[in-house]
């Protein structure tokens, strides 16, 4: 008999189960509408993003205020010139170290002056020949 008392006891477990899963499917309902209806606020916030994109482009388009103008045109041109300017005194103050240098160690160091009348000019950074030995102070 004892057999029966545990089958019966193992009939009331059952429904139990089904309430609870009941109770879990509808608390995943919820979540599901829930989150429904936050997915419809970000697309609402989204589309509202989008028109006032839209909105600053074509205001953007339309203003003359924000086209390029002729003085910053001329301001750039400037700018190019200071920029060829500070090269070429670059490529000078490196071929007055070269000569510096050659006084003060002699004429055996290999210079940027030599290689530029060889015609081996390099666009690369230039490195000097002697990098241990400092300027001489005048």
């Amino acid at each position: 008999m004892e057999k029966k008392s545990t089958t019966s006891e193992a009939k009331p477990k059952k429904p139990k189960i089904q309430e609870v899963l009941v109770q879990n499917i509808i608390e995943l309902q919820k979540v599901h509408i829930d989150l429904l209806e936050k997915f419809d606020k970000v697309s609402n916030q989204l589309s509202t993003l989008l028109n006032l994109f839209e909105g600053a482009a074509k205001s953007y388009a339309n203003n003359p205020g924000n086209k390029v103008a002729e003085r910053d045109i001329e301001l750039v041109e400037k700018i190019d010139r200071l920029l060829e300017q500070n090269k070429i005194i670059a490529k000078g103050l490196t071929l007055i170290e070269d000569r510096t240098r050659q006084k003060n160690y002699g004429p055996g160091t290999v210079t940027m002056q030599n290689n530029i009348q060889n015609g081996k000019e390099n666009n690369e950074e230039y490195s000097p020949s002697y990098i241990n030995k400092p300027l001489p102070k005048f």
